[in-house]
């Protein structure tokens, strides 16, 4: 087993370029295109343990703050023409590597071992018959323990100088490690839910094995960011780009703390945002002190908008609107050199996967222009949902702030499908309105494990008798309205025949919008909903409910 390494201090800012090198000690994922990647990375972090995700190409050589390899899952099998390979002598030897099911298989694979097609696809619960709870990768394990399986390919014979710790009824090599040296694999996904023991596996290999400190904290995060933004910033002046959401919200107090009156905020009305937002969103800035700039853009984002389907080139004409808009307040303000933005972690993961191909663009990742006025800062650009929201509340932010659900930067852009009009959006913001009130008025008794989920998450409620109350929108993570504009159903109101939009509600829980499921809401609630939008807003006459998960389906439609 490897005892504890020195690693430099940890410097939680990114401004411009990230500075990896000098972040604390980290783990490195590399990633081989598994959708559950980005799960290992929330347990690592819920281990207050930092780790990055990099492409399988793209393992940094020279970072002396890497202490551990995990080489994630994969769609493909090893022998696959386009399977991805990464030099496993990039880092054997130099660190300790995990393995994790095709990256199993690879290390297998690569080092002389045998991957063969299984008899048949292992998918599902299974469960391990033999563990050797003497490896530091299994202590504290219990036989018997539950793993979850996803694989085509399965392990037939080790390579030379590695012996099996592991197995289940039907996988003899359910995990495996090295003789000599700190290299394991296992074939099963300890970042699932449903590998019970799943977390201790990683919190065996980041902290006991890698040495890792558990130091990821939100007051760590604070002090260290508003140090290193004070040092690359210096007296320049910084223009942040505020959306009324808890990301910008945070990225702007931190900036406040670091920089004070050097930082000027620019809320920009595209005309897509919800029904008062702009002046509710304003009034909440000029409470926390912020020097606040509201712009009304929304005759330049709506015209340059007017005829446009395609989703994508939505995003990236408000995008490019966006910048534009700020480089001409930038012109206003002397010596302006920084535009900071609330760009966190999944946002920067779904911009681009590991072939390049975009998923979908965020407004504000894929949107940017090549050349920019000014130079740009992403203090938050390595924290999930949730940890933003620990800032949030390590700051002292007010509550209403920190719980508000996310919004897209493109606003009701991506949810009206096709071509935009005042009109729909008038439809929208009244509709949306309705459901959202109705969310924050009707109240759930929660009890067991779901009271503490959401407790856990931070959610403002009393614990009495192991129950709390809270309102819908505190217990779904993020709700919206989508107006189907291109699509007529046939109603009637009265005695009239109607030919009218429908609108779709949309709800998930979720922790940080990696994965989300629908929530399961209140009939009743739903059908007073739909009663209210249909009688109250002029032009929709139809409301369906989404009951589609992410994945396969995204949170927004477009």
């Amino acid at each position: 087993m490897l005892g504890p390494q020195k690693k430099r201090n940890f410097v939680g800012a990114s401004i411009a370029k990230p500075l990896i090198n000098l972040m604390q000690q980290k783990v490195i994922i590399l990633d081989f295109g598994s959708q559950t990647t980005q799960l290992i990375a929330r347990r690592l972090r819920e281990l207050d343990t930092f780790c990055e995700i990099l492409p399988y190409n793209k393992f940094p050589k020279d970072d002396p703050s890497v202490i551990g390899v995990i080489l994630a899952g994969s769609p493909l099998s090893v022998y696959d023409k386009d399977a991805f390979r990464v030099d496993l002598n990039q880092f054997r030897g130099r660190m300790p590597v995990l393995g994790i099911c095709y990256g199993a298989q690879f290390i297998s694979h690569e080092l002389g071992g045998n991957v063969e097609p299984a008899p048949s696809r292992e998918y599902g619960r299974a469960n391990l018959e033999s563990v050797d709870t003497g490896n530091p990768l299994f202590q504290g394990f219990t036989k018997g323990s539950q793993v979850w399986m996803s694989h085509g390919d399965t392990i037939t014979a080790l390579p030379q100088g590695f012996h099996a710790i592991a197995g289940t009824d039907h996988v003899k090599y359910a995990a495996f490690a090295a003789d000599n040296e700190p290299i394991w694999g296992v074939q099963f996904h300890p970042e699932v839910f449903h590998s019970v023991q799943g977390t201790l596996l990683l919190k065996n290999f980041v902290v006991d094995i890698c040495g890792g400190r558990q130091d990821w904290s939100a007051a760590n995060y604070i002090e260290t960011t508003i140090s290193e933004l004070r040092a690359q910033i210096g007296s320049d002046r910084v223009i942040l780009g505020l959306s009324g959401g808890v990301d910008s919200s945070v990225a702007a107090v931190l900036l406040h703390k670091a920089i004070g009156n050097q930082l000027t905020c620019i809320f920009v009305d595209h005309g897509m945002l919800r029904k008062n937002e702009f002046t509710d969103v304003m009034h909440d800035y000029e409470c926390l002190g912020l020097n606040v700039i509201g712009v009304d853009a929304s005759e330049k984002f709506l015209g340059d908008l007017e005829g446009i389907t395609d989703p994508e080139q939505k995003r990236k004409i408000i995008g490019r609107d966006f910048v534009e808009v700020f480089n001409a307040e930038a012109r206003k303000i002397t010596d302006a050199k920084w535009l900071a933005q609330g760009t966190i972690y999944p946002d920067r993961i779904e911009s681009l996967n590991i072939t390049g191909k975009v998923i979908k663009s965020h407004h504000n990742v894929g949107g940017l222009p090549e050349e920019m006025h000014l130079s740009l800062c992403e203090p938050l650009q390595w924290l999930f949902k949730d940890e933003v929201r620990r800032v949030g509340r390590e700051l002292g932010m007010p509550e209403h702030l920190i719980t508000r659900h996310p919004f897209p930067g493109p606003g009701l852009a991506v949810r009206i499908l096709g071509a935009i009009t005042r009109e729909k959006v008038r439809v929208l913001q009244e509709a949306d309105d309705i459901y959202i009130r109705a969310l924050r008025n009707y109240k759930v008794e929660l009890s067991g494990e779901e009271a503490r989920r959401v407790l856990a998450a931070g959610v403002p409620a009393h614990l009495e008798n192991g129950k709390v109350e809270v309102s819908l929108y505190d217990q779904v993570w993020q709700a919206g309205t989508i107006l189907l504009s291109e699509v007529r159903s046939v109603g009637v109101m009265g005695d009239e025949r109607t030919y009218d939009n429908p609108v779709a509600l949309r709800a998930v829980t979720s922790t940080d919008a990696m994965t989300a499921d629908w929530a399961h809401l209140p009939y009743d609630f739903l059908a007073k909903v739909s009663n209210d939008i249909i009688n109250k807003v002029k032009g929709v006459n139809r409301v369906c409910y989404d009951i589609s998960s992410k994945p396969p389906a995204t949170i927004e439609w477009e």
